[in-house]
């Protein structure tokens, strides 16, 4: 069974996109392909790295993989291994679900919410937000948490260009603001 997202992609959105974008190919109409959900920890964090991952789990919905530095930077006081961030990577059913729940549930818990930037796009189709704080996803208890940590969510589509991934999420939900 389909999510409700995926299901809305194929009925909906394939059909409106060859025709805005004058694809004869249902192949080649752009999709989504992964979202990578990226959370650095800091220096003084290191210790919280499990509970961080442990946040990043339950929001969405996959067991994360710890990240860790490949260099000691004696600067950063950094050595080589140690744990820097956690990421996962949501593809097929998951993906379209964790969508879901940022467009309708997380992104409107966001205070002064009036879009996202319409200039996130990398030039190659992906577009990347960031988020300040985890407590904004329904899934963290806000009263449990004990450091509020920011992320970075990236969402890589198969559009050749920025003006087919703009069409494709707008289509999708997401909510750009207009620049």
């Amino acid at each position: 069974m389909k999510a409700g997202l995926e299901k809305k992609y194929f009925d909906d959105i394939v059909p409106q996109l060859r025709e805005t974008l004058g694809l004869s190919n249902r192949m080649s109409v752009p999709r989504l392909m992964k979202i990578v959900v990226n959370m650095g920890i800091g220096s003084a964090r290191r210790e919280s790295a499990n509970a961080l991952a442990e946040e990043l789990a339950r929001i969405t919905g996959q067991r994360p993989v710890l990240t860790k530095a490949r260099k000691s930077i004696s600067n950063f006081k950094l050595r080589g291994g140690a744990v820097v961030g956690a990421k996962v990577t949501l593809r097929g059913r998951r993906m379209y679900e964790f969508l879901d729940r940022l467009i309708s549930a997380a992104l409107p818990r966001i205070r002064d919410f009036r879009g996202l930037p319409a200039s996130a796009f990398d030039g190659r189709g992906s577009y990347t937000i960031g988020i300040r704080e985890q407590i904004i996803f329904p899934e963290i208890d806000p009263d449990a948490v004990s450091v509020t940590q920011g992320m970075d969510v990236t969402l890589v589509t198969s559009a050749a260009n920025d003006d087919g991934a703009r069409a494709l999420l707008k289509l999708m939900g997401v909510p750009l603001a207009a620049n």
